[in-house]
């Protein structure tokens, strides 16, 4: 699939690069995994150096050991003897960056935390003694969202403050979605372009999937999905167990609930017979998953509250792949493909109502969108846009 939307970011990362060579900027990409965020770094850099560094989960010795080739085929370095901690190898890269302009990108950084934390504060001792004297345009991706905040944005952290520039990479917008399957599937109606809207939940990997094996109808995509070895079976779980840990069953069971439309404290807690503030709290400002959701003009202190999933492949993944997963277990993706297009109309309502929300915020015409309901759901309004200086 070819590249699309990012003409932001890219511009940014461009002005950034610019900078680099008076003095190193240290940039902080953030997003999750799938998103994207890995080949919106190469964009940038197409006909420039760089170093690209992969955090993978092994000891430090064997990472230097890799890092350190890399160095020597991309920079023509000539290294002597062994380096067996990632701060010498920082510290000789920036010392490289006194005379010779270059861009780090240090991939999956948030691993650092589980093979040696201390390479947090090591790095910024060096990057302090060393930042304006050098011209290292150093990139920092990472798509465990509650760890990379907590390393740059909490104070107590050796390299909050250090970066000159966050980004915090998001889903793709409607208008990129509709346009990706227009370039691939002329033929498409409505149904197709709500599906592929839900189904991707806006992240670049999973529209390329369903562009590069030519799965651009609602069937088409339902058969990709539920089938033997497909990429998505598993993705839920690939992507949140690490973020959860020891606690992910309880997380997937809130989670599998709010795509249920259970979507309020008191129903959950009701189902799950446990108190669950902690746990939605965690989900909504740590984790990034969750949104808590008011109807417009609700009252300070209003109960009135209704939590959503952020992404709409995630929700859809909860509600069909992970409740269903019996079925999936025995191969009977038939089986879960009929429940889903049995109930999609119904459960694609909620969808509908944010797609049409999105597209009357990118119109930029109005200064707050959002839907209306009185307790008990009574005199309830899907959407209204309230233009403050108009009227």
């Amino acid at each position: 699939m070819k590249f699309y939307n990012r003409e932001n970011e890219l511009q940014i990362l461009s002005d950034i690069r610019k900078r680099s060579v008076q003095n190193s900027q240290m940039t902080v990409i953030v997003g999750r995994r799938r998103i994207g965020k890995t080949r919106l770094i190469l964009k940038s850099l197409e006909k420039e150096t760089f170093l690209y560094f992969f955090v993978a989960k092994k000891n430090e010795k064997l990472l230097c050991d890799e890092f350190v080739e890399e160095a020597k085929k991309q920079l023509n370095l000539q290294i002597f003897g062994e380096i067996n901690k990632f701060k010498d190898l920082f510290a000789l890269l920036m010392q490289t960056a006194q005379t010779k302009a270059f861009t780090l990108i240090i991939d999956e950084f948030q691993e650092f935390n589980s093979i040696n934390s201390a390479i947090y504060s090591e790095m910024q001792n060096i990057w302090d003694r060393n930042k304006n004297q050098t011209k290292m345009n150093l990139i920092l991706s990472g798509s465990i969202y509650s760890l990379m905040t907590k390393i740059f944005e909490n104070s107590k952290e050796p390299l909050f403050g250090r970066a000159s520039e966050r980004i915090h990479l998001k889903a793709f917008d409607i208008i990129t979605l509709k346009k990706i399957l227009k370039d691939n599937n002329n033929s498409f109606n409505n149904k197709d372009l709500l599906a592929f809207y839900i189904l991707t939940g806006g992240v670049a990997k999973y529209a390329e999937l369903f562009v590069d094996k030519k799965a651009l109808t609602f069937k088409a995509m339902l058969n990709e999905i539920f089938r033997a070895n497909s990429y998505f079976i598993d993705e839920g779980k690939n992507i949140l167990i690490e973020e959860f840990g020891k606690e992910y069953s309880t997380y997937f069971s809130i989670l599998t609930l709010i795509a249920s439309s259970k979507t309020s404290r008191t129903a959950i807690e009701s189902i799950l017979n446990k108190n669950v503030g902690g746990y939605l709290d965690r989900l909504e400002n740590e984790y990034n998953i969750i949104k808590k959701i008011k109807p417009l003009f609700a009252k300070q202190g209003s109960r009135v509250v209704k939590y959503v999933i952020e992404n709409n492949f995630l929700n859809f993944w909860f509600r069909f792949v992970y409740k269903y997963r019996s079925a999936i277990e025995i191969g009977n993706y038939d089986y879960v493909k009929d429940v889903v297009i049995r109930d999609f109309d119904t459960y694609s309502g909620h969808f509908l109502e944010k797609y049409f929300i999105e597209k009357l915020s990118l119109s930029k015409k109005y200064s707050i969108i959002g839907n209306y309901c009185e307790k008990g759901n009574k005199n309830e309004i899907d959407i209204i846009d309230l233009n403050q200086v108009k009227k």
